[in-house]
This record gives structure tokens, sequence and C-alpha cells, in this order.
């Protein structure tokens, strides 16, 4: 997908570059789905002098979720799917260390992207904070962050703030045109809606089909659920055992939903608003790393959205 809308960000990292000294750690942060990941491999290649058509390179290091457990990693090294863990852990920290003790391959300069810096286990990240108390000369740095509020503010207060806004509406259309062609109009607004100006949220709504999931959350909202019988349909659309990246899309549709909502509330029903959208968010950020069940989380989501939408309906008389 083509990377747009980040041309700050960009003029940010190469003023940096063609500068005197570089600073040895950078904070790509914004909502997940907006390219950060993209660009940080872009920014290591011009970095370390590859073309822009280079997918690996000896001096671009990428940390981000491996394999589960030994069984799965034994299906990764078959070449079958298999299971990502739900963190980056303190031996590929580690690794990547002992890596960092040579020197760089083909130049002076290398780069290490973290993504997403923001589900790192806790051991990992304070033995990534010592590489950035004490960096290897000629080492950058990039930590990928959907959430900067979750890393420790030590690692937040040794990187240089790389800011990647929500793209207009008008910019996520056109990508959907681009990107998914046979998509009716009305799908499309709606995925223009529902990303809330990522892209990649947009096309996780359709390739997703989270289009029933939405109407279903509308309707909660705005009805209240006294009968479960819409939770029970929402858990039925959302499916028995969701995967990973389903169930997080499913999370982040109810959160943008509620957050929609919040203006249009009347007062008497904002806190309940509030409240709902603080607890989806929470249930977003804990997702990746703890242990849950997806049929428990579902209804969970349901019935915030119930208790929002109820209150609405009393704020109304």
């Amino acid at each position: 997908m083509t990377l747009i809308g980040h041309e700050r960000a960009r003029a940010a990292w190469r003023a940096a570059l063609s500068g005197e000294r570089m600073h040895h750690a950078w904070l790509l942060a914004g909502k997940a789905g907006l390219g950060k990941m993209r660009f940080a491999m872009e920014a290591a290649r011009e970095l370390v002098g590859a073309p822009p058509s280079q997918v690996d390179h000896p001096d671009i290091m990428v940390l981000t979720y491996g394999a589960k457990d030994d069984k799965e990693e034994r299906k990764r090294a078959d070449g079958k799917p298999f299971e990502l863990a739900r963190s980056i852990r303190i031996d590929q920290v580690r690794a990547m260390q002992r890596r960092l003790t040579t020197r760089p391959s083909m130049g002076d300069r290398r780069a290490v992207i973290i993504d997403p810096a923001d589900d790192m286990e806790r051991n990992a990240a304070n033995a990534l904070l010592k590489s950035l108390e004490e960096p290897p000369a000629g080492t950058i740095f990039l930590l990928v962050s959907h959430r900067p509020a979750k890393l420790l503010p030590t690692i937040r207060s040794r990187c240089r703030l790389l800011r990647f806004p929500a793209l207009e509406d008008s910019q996520v259309d056109a990508l959907l045109i681009e990107h998914a062609p046979s998509v009716d109009a009305d799908a499309r607004r709606a995925a223009v809606r529902a990303g809330g100006g990522s892209p990649g949220a947009a096309l996780a709504f359709i390739d997703q089909d989270l289009g029933p999931l939405a109407e279903l959350m509308g309707r909660i909202l705005h009805e209240g659920d006294p009968s479960f019988v819409l939770r029970g349909k929402l858990a039925g659309a959302i499916g028995a055992r969701p995967d990973r990246e389903r169930l997080r899309a499913a999370l982040e549709l109810a959160r943008a939903a509620v957050a929609d909502g919040i203006g249009d509330c009347p007062h008497a029903a904002l806190p309940h608003r509030i409240e709902a959208h603080e607890a989806l968010v929470r249930l977003t950020a804990e997702m990746p790393t703890y242990n849950y069940d997806p049929g428990l989380m579902v209804m969970e989501v349901g019935t915030l959205l119930a208790r929002a939408g109820a209150a609405s309906e009393r704020a109304n008389g």
C-alpha cells in the first residue's frame, strides 16, 4: 500500500539523516494501520544505504512477534502456518543485543526496528532500556508504537518522537478505491467510518467482513439489549473461536462506535459512554499479552455496549 499523509515525519527523519548527529532512538507513534512499520522499513533502508526494493539486509534487524512456543517454532521452520506469541520476549532482545556487540556488516550504521514496542514483556523492555541508555555506535532504534502510554517512561524519554496522525476520510477512501475496487460505495463508506483515519483498519473492516458486527454494535448502542438477544447475535457474528486479529478488530470497532457517539450523547448518559470507552481501550491494550476466553471477552464487549445503550435510552426518557 502506498504510504501517504506522513510528510512531516518523513521530512524530520531525512533532515536528521543529513545532519551531523543522528539521534539514536526514534518513537513512531500513532494508531494501528497508519503505515508506521512501512515507514520504519523505508527509513532503515535509507539509513544503511539499501535500495528501496531490498527486502532483507544484514544491518536491519526486526523484532516482532515470534512463534508461540517450540512446537510452533518447528512449524515455522517447516514452512507451515504457526501461532504467534502474544508479546516480544526478553530472549529476542538478548539475541539482538548479542548481535550489536559486532560491527555492522556492510557500512557504519545499522537499524533495529521493534514492532510493536508496546507489546514487549516487562523484562524485555527493561533489557532494551539498557541498550537505549548506552547505544552501540552507529545503531539507530526505531520503535513502532500504537499505544505509547504503555511504554516505560524511561524508554519514551530516550526517544525522539515522530507522530503519525490519522488520515483524512478522503485519503482513506481513495486508498480503498485503489486497493479494494470491487467493494461497493456503501461498504466503503462504512469501512472509512470504522477505520477512523487508519487505512489498515479500514481494509481490515472489509477483509474480515466486519459490516455485520458494526450493524449489531450500532443497534446495541442505540437500543440497549435488555433481552440479551443482540449480544447473542454479536457473539455469533464474531465467531465461536475468533483469531486474535479478528478479535482485536472487533474491539477496535466497538471502541470507535462508542467514541463516535460521545459527541451526540445526552448529558446524563455521557459518564456511561466514557466508562464504556475506557473499558474498551483497556481491553484492547490487554488482549495481546493476557490470557483470555474469546467468548467471555465478546460478551463483555456486548455488555459494555448494552450498558451505554441503556443509559442513552434512560437519558432520552
